[in-house]
């Protein structure tokens, strides 16, 4: 059913709307998913910077507790994740997106008046629920449009745009900061919220085929998810892409306190070694969009994922080596090589993933964000509140996450890693 699915769903590279209008052509289209899912790093980066500035004003006591605002976003944004496919797939995906944005919208508001801390993680948690639509709909969107290594071309040069977002962020964050205080920060949020809904709304026409549109119901949710779970690809690759980005999550949890407040005291300096690090990915997504076409999506996310791993021992070791306190050089040097092998992997994770489940787009993307958003939280947070004023559970987190997901990568592969043929 996949396979036949997948060449009905792929429509044209260029679409009209009802009225007519021409669709984004190919390079809009890119940026818009790009966008889509940039929302979300501009949501968890932004604000990094403002980390003293709220622990001042709410009186925070523990300065671990301010890695929460990262963390209650990532847990509503993977909880949420599991409705909007399976509601897209009835309806189709721009109903789903806009009330998406909607919600996105008045956690923004919230978070700008909040009153308390407590209000502002409910604030977060309402953000993360809005801002998993634009995670889901994007790669739902771009399954609809393309597949194979025209899927994986596209993905990657979502993600690339996606990954410049993190270089900017920290600064953005950081200039509101200086100027309008820490709440403004999240008007920011509130007003690329709705560049994005007006950019969606008049540009992009539905892209469900209607011959792929499914009842919204507990019945057919469950029987989707249970595809997407018997498909050892598409279970294989999430798990392995939900271990990978727990990596990020526990670097983003812990670059504060690292590069800042707990060990380096940047201060200032903090946006700079947080876009170097974040630069690295945006370069090596470039390289694996211009690659994917001619080398496959299996031989560049394996070689990614082995490189990770020999990378991320290697920093251990070197952490290690330095009593826990490298050199604030060696540090964005080794974490910079581990984020730019980790971009060969997690695009093609998240296409190879996708790959067999034309027919249900929708809802296997959501399970698949969902999964793997609540896998790399919880890994995230596990690491991210281990931090001890030195960079050794950043390093043993980095290992240990990477080399799980090696071994499901070889799991899911049956122990044959860099297959031959067109994926």
């Amino acid at each position: 059913m996949a396979s036949s699915a997948s060449g009905e769903a792929k429509p044209a590279e260029t679409t009209r709307t009802d009225s007519g209008s021409a669709g984004p052509g190919f390079a809009e289209f890119v940026a818009l998913m790009a966008l889509m899912m940039g929302l979300t790093a501009v949501t968890i980066d932004s604000f990094l910077p403002a980390f003293p500035a709220i622990r001042h004003d709410f009186a925070v006591q523990d300065p671990n507790r301010l890695q929460l605002l990262v963390y209650v976003y990532m847990l509503g944004f993977g909880a949420a994740q599991l409705i909007y496919g399976p509601i897209s797939d009835g309806t189709g995906r721009r109903p789903a997106l806009i009330a998406g944005i909607g919600i996105y919208l008045a956690g923004s508001v919230l978070a700008m008046l909040a009153p308390s801390f407590e209000v502002l993680l409910l604030a977060r948690a309402i953000q993360g629920i809005g801002g998993a639509a634009g995670r889901v709909l994007a790669v739902a969107i771009v399954r609809d449009r393309h597949e194979g290594r025209d899927m994986a071309r596209v993905m990657s040069f979502c993600m690339m745009v996606f990954l410049i977002v993190p270089i900017l962020a920290p600064s953005l964050g950081a200039a509101v900061l200086l100027v309008a205080g820490w709440r403004m920060i999240f008007g920011m949020m509130l007003a690329l919220a709705l560049l994005t809904l007006a950019w969606f709304g008049t540009r992009l026409p539905e892209t469900l085929h209607p011959a792929f549109r499914r009842p919204v119901s507990a019945r057919a949710i469950g029987a989707g998810i249970a595809v997407t779970v018997r498909t050892r690809t598409a279970l294989g690759y999430a798990t392995a892409l939900g271990l990978t980005t727990g990596c990020i999550m526990a670097y983003v949890g812990s670059a504060q306190p690292v590069f800042d407040t707990g060990l380096y005291h940047l201060g200032p300096l903090f946006p700079v070694a947080f876009a170097l690090i974040a630069g690295a990915m945006g370069v090596a997504t470039l390289i694996n969009a211009r690659l994917v076409r001619r080398l496959g999506m299996r031989r560049l996310a394996h070689a990614g994922t082995i490189g990770l791993f020999l990378a991320a021992c290697l920093q251990l070791a070197l952490v290690l080596a330095f009593a826990g306190t490298p050199p604030l050089w060696l540090l964005i040097a080794t974490l910079a090589a581990c984020q730019f092998l980790m971009s060969f992997a997690m695009p093609n994770f998240n296409a190879l993933a996708m790959e067999p489940l034309a027919a249900i787009a929708g809802t296997a993307s959501s399970f698949i964000g969902f999964y793997t958003t609540l896998l790399a939280a919880f890994c995230g947070l596990l690491v991210g509140q281990s931090f001890d004023g030195t960079v050794i559970p950043l390093a043993l987190g980095y290992c240990a996450l990477s080399g799980l997901a090696l071994a499901t990568v070889l799991w899911t592969e049956h122990g044959r890693l860099f297959g031959s043929g067109l994926r």
